[in-house]
């Protein structure tokens, strides 16, 4: 197949959403397909490459200062440009279908390009384009921004949502009335070599809990620091916060103030292969986030073998389970949470049985699963859609 897909964000762009795209397509490439993906342009990086069998087309966008998190303008400028730049660059070449991951803002490019090449168009949600509780201007909050979102979700071919809370946020805010179909997202195996506590300066002795993420309030690392300061007075521990973003000065004064110096570390970001590494030397994975989609990084921890305990809203419910990987804490109970840490610190054996657990778990959603199914989905649009134009003649 020839597959054109639709992603404002692509590595080293953005976060998650980015990330799987690529380990998809590359799973796609690998089984012989031809994915292109039209992406924002970056000071530094090539408007043009092939990596790992993906056509790369970067389109040039207003005012993204940083890889990490994308601007307004950014965001606004890309819907014009990638559909100008498309039409220059697609022209002549044929497709079998479109993939558009993000309702806003590439959902309006894969609309467009898919009446400009008669193509059917698979919209790919994946949680934050559709609710974010974190920000005024949540796409569910704005008219303006959930009647676009409501006709990306209505005119396209078909809609796939990561998981099941996604879903249903879609049904609630949008009132959608169609089927919407669920693909889990999925992490490649990790191979990496393996590093000790020592080499990163961190006793072997010492508990050790970490979070990856960009530094932005839907991760709320406000609520990680204060269980750590509620927990510090009676275990010692370090906790790694791995990655950068905007809310990065605003922790370190709470660090400050909660007397956590010696404790937190800001690791900024890492390869993946470091990502891994750390994770590896770590007991315990921390999340505070407001909302997650999904949460691809529950699964890299997973197979990580750590502990997972974090809030429980968000599409991560679909494959993390109280008691069992971990812990699920109700939104904003800090103390539930402290103890619940507290727990998995005081017991070895526990954290042990949870490792096996959680090794075993996750290898259902190795990406090669995920983009299967993908790929499925795909062939069964393209019949049909071939179906129904055969009929019409």
């Amino acid at each position: 197949m020839r597959i054109l897909v639709i992603n404002y964000e692509y590595p080293p762009l953005g976060g998650g959403g980015g990330l799987v795209t690529r380990d998809i397509l590359e799973q796609m490439a690998g089984l012989g397909h031809k994915p292109t993906v039209i992406t924002s342009g970056f000071k530094g990086l090539k408007s043009h490459e092939n990596v790992n069998g993906v056509n790369i087309i970067r389109v040039p966008v207003l005012f993204r200062r940083k890889m990490e998190v994308a601007s307004i303008p950014s965001m606004l400028s890309y819907f014009p440009s990638s559909v100008l730049h498309a039409v220059r660059s697609l022209n002549g070449r044929m497709y079998d279908i479109i993939n558009t991951h993000f309702a806003i803002p590439s959902g309006p490019t894969g609309y467009v390009l898919s009446k400009i090449f008669h193509l059917p168009n698979i919209l790919s949600i994946h949680g934050g384009d559709i609710f974010d509780p974190s920000k005024a201007f949540s796409p569910h909050k704005s008219l303006l921004f959930s009647t676009m979102v409501k006709a990306m979700l209505k005119t396209a071919d078909r809609v796939v949502a990561q998981s099941e809370d996604t879903r249903q946020n879609a049904y609630k805010y949008y009132r959608v009335n169609r089927p919407i179909e669920i693909i889990p997202l999925g992490i490649k195996k990790s191979v990496f070599c393996k590093k000790t506590r020592r080499d990163f300066g961190l006793d072997p002795d010492e508990i050790v809990f970490c979070t990856i993420g960009r530094l932005i309030k839907r991760k709320n690392i406000d609520d990680a620091l204060v269980i750590l300061s509620i927990l510090q007075n009676n275990h010692h521990f370090k906790f790694l916060i791995i990655g950068e973003g905007p809310e990065k000065n605003h922790l370190a004064k709470l660090v400050q103030k909660y007397g956590l110096a010696g404790t937190v570390r800001f690791i900024g970001n890492v390869s993946d292969e470091e990502k891994f590494q750390l994770l590896a030397i770590s007991d315990i994975y921390i999340s505070t986030a407001l909302h997650e989609g999904f949460g691809l990084v529950f699964l890299e921890a997973m197979e990580c073998g750590l502990s997972i305990v974090c809030y429980n809203r968000g599409g991560q419910n679909d494959f993390l389970k109280d008691g069992k990987t971990g812990f699920l804490i109700k939104v904003g109970d800090t103390n539930t949470f402290s103890r619940r840490i507290a727990q998995l610190v005081n017991s070895r054996e526990l954290r042990k049985t949870v490792s096996v657990f959680n090794k075993q778990s996750v290898k259902k959603y190795y990406i090669n699963h995920c983009a299967q199914k993908y790929v499925s989905l795909f062939q069964d649009v393209i019949y049909m859609n071939r179906m129904t134009g055969e009929k019409a003649n």
